[in-house]
């Protein structure tokens, strides 16, 4: 028995539990991905920011700036973008952004959610609406003859439904539990790499209003020299007539 049959057999309530599955499919693979690409660079990016912090902060806000693609990258760069900051304003930039990068992180849990929540019940719609269907062809007097075994194979199809369901509920629950756990750890990463840029700043606070960026330009020329500069001669005073 092909998929297709099965689709086929297990009534109406098939369609919307297919596009449930297609919803909570491309949620999974897009944060799969997501996810994917900061675990593998999230650490990385933490301890160069850090360990440019303790000599320079200004080649720290350049890094920060640099890797700003990234949710950590944006967190620590918050407090580096302004050019004085009290010990109050660089606590509160760095709770700010962290709020709101997790709640990006937690985008497409409300639609796995409902999934998780929908496609069960969609299932035992099926399964129920097969039993009416498969119920009604019963007659008192067919009862114990070979015309009610169609009726035992239409009881079996109906339960198609709620297997698809339940399977498509049970997908999307390990996933939407994965990323929250991916979440949670995140809370973690952000809190240490926070703590630890606050303290290197109540030790040294960076002020960038005199300082330039540490990344030199492209059309960047060098300055002359002192002992090379050439100076031209003043002119020589105009003759005077008696």
């Amino acid at each position: 028995m092909d998929i297709l049959d099965l689709f086929y057999k297990g009534g109406p309530a098939m369609w919307p539990l297919l596009v449930l599955s297609i919803l909570s499919l491309s949620v999974i693979f897009e944060r799969l991905w997501f996810w994917l690409r900061i675990l593998t660079q999230e650490k990385q990016i933490v301890n160069r920011i850090l360990d440019a912090a303790q000599d320079n902060w200004q080649v720290a806000a350049d890094i920060a700036r640099l890797a700003s693609h990234q949710p950590v990258g944006r967190f620590l760069y918050a407090p580096l973008r302004f050019s004085k900051t009290d010990a109050e304003t660089f606590r509160l930039a760095l709770e700010a952004t962290a709020e709101d990068e997790l709640a990006g992180m937690r985008r497409g849990e409300k639609l796995l959610e409902a999934v998780i929540a929908l496609a069960p019940l969609l299932g035992l719609l099926g399964t129920v609406l097969g039993l009416i269907r498969a119920l009604r062809a019963i007659r008192i007097g067919d009862l114990g003859t070979e015309s009610t075994a169609g009726v035992t194979t239409g009881i079996g199809e109906s339960l198609i439904a709620t297997a698809t369901g339940l399977i498509v509920a049970i997908i999307s629950l390990i996933f939407y539990r994965l990323f929250q756990s991916f979440v949670v750890n995140q809370v973690k990463v952000f809190r240490k790499a926070g703590n630890e840029m606050e303290l290197l700043y109540r030790q040294s606070p960076p002020d960038f209003s005199n300082s330039t960026s540490a990344i030199v330009p492209e059309n960047f020329t060098p300055p002359r020299k002192p002992g090379k500069t050439k100076v031209s001669e003043p002119p020589e005073p105009p003759n005077v007539s008696n």
